[in-house]
């Protein structure tokens, strides 16, 4: 049986996406103006997300392509 974990680039992306997430959510939550002046413009809140989610898909990139190596070796 294979030791099969996670590339580093997934859970780099993955981390940084989900940190994103976060003060988009913040953001636009209205909690955000209270910490930073930057967060307390609705349209961070929007960027974030929108960079929140570019993240995970860039992280999804290499998790994709290890299955695929991972099928056709097999």
């Amino acid at each position: 049986m294979k030791h099969r974990h996670w590339p580093l680039t997934f859970i780099t992306f993955t981390f940084l996406g989900t940190t994103s997430l976060i003060i988009g959510i913040v953001a636009l939550a209205g909690i955000g103006g209270d910490l930073h002046p930057l967060l307390a413009d609705e349209g961070t809140g929007i960027a974030m997300l929108v960079t929140a989610i570019a993240l995970y898909l860039t992280g999804a990139f290499p998790l994709v392509l290890r299955r695929l190596a991972e099928q056709e070796g097999a």
